[in-house]
């Protein structure tokens, strides 16, 4: 059974950083594609960022480019995103998931994409 857990999330101020981590256990971690998804309220669920399984190929949604960073450590089954400059747009629950698709202007996810049960991060103004 695939099983995706978050950490990391919290409150934070404005212009402020938060470490998001996720392990995922049941499947070959080195050889499945990753990502990092969020969903506020009201809002539908959105890609931020995506990274293939040898960690070449890496997709940022563009309100994110330059003040996140998706890292991929496959010895420790891990996955990293590192949040800078976070703004109260930054709310939401952030949800970790393997078996995604992405390409360098896609990041999403299908039938087999294995969800976490998110992580719920607050930026405060």
């Amino acid at each position: 059974q695939v099983q995706v857990v978050e950490s990391g999330g919290g409150l934070v101020q404005a212009g402020g950083s938060l470490r998001l981590s996720c392990t995922a256990s049941g499947l070959p971690f080195d050889h499945n594609n990753m990502g990092w998804f969020r969903q506020a309220p009201g809002k539908a669920r959105e890609g931020l960022s995506c990274i293939d399984w040898l960690g070449l190929n890496t997709y940022y949604t563009d309100s994110v480019k330059g003040r996140f960073t998706l890292t991929r450590d496959n010895a420790k089954n891990t996955l990293i995103l590192q949040m800078n400059n976070l703004t109260p747009g930054d709310t939401a629950m952030y949800f970790c998931a393997a078996r995604v698709w992405v390409t360098d202007s896609l990041c999403s996810g299908d039938s087999n994409t294995a969800w976490g049960q998110g992580t719920q991060v607050t930026v405060s103004s």
